[in-house]
């Protein structure tokens, strides 16, 4: 089981299926096991309500407009929550996306 679980949400999860990967092999050239997914916002109820529930969620820029919505979701779930910088994300650094959700944690 890894030993921190990070979400990233978009409109469908496929956008940031990319920078999912950027940010996995950050984790791994720093000798992390992290589980790091990308899903559709749709998904974020269920997931907050599941065994493995993350320990933060990051929005991708493009929902950013669901940002209060979600932080509500959030809070009740103890989770930490923001949107990933624009620039971060259309660059896909992946290594500064990972250190963002660390700072969060």
């Amino acid at each position: 089981m890894a030993d921190k679980v990070i979400m990233l949400a978009c409109a469908a999860g496929m956008s940031t299926s990319m920078l999912v990967q950027r940010m996995q092999d950050a984790a791994k050239a720093a000798g992390k096991d992290y589980k790091i997914f990308a899903k559709s916002t749709a998904d974020i109820d269920s997931e907050l309500a599941s065994s493995e529930k993350p320990d933060v969620l990051l929005l991708g820029p493009q929902v950013q407009y669901m940002k209060n919505e979600v932080k509500k979701k959030t809070d009740e779930a103890g989770i930490p929550m923001d949107v990933i910088n624009m620039m971060d994300y259309g660059m896909m650094k992946g290594d500064m996306v990972l250190a963002t959700a660390e700072a969060m944690m």
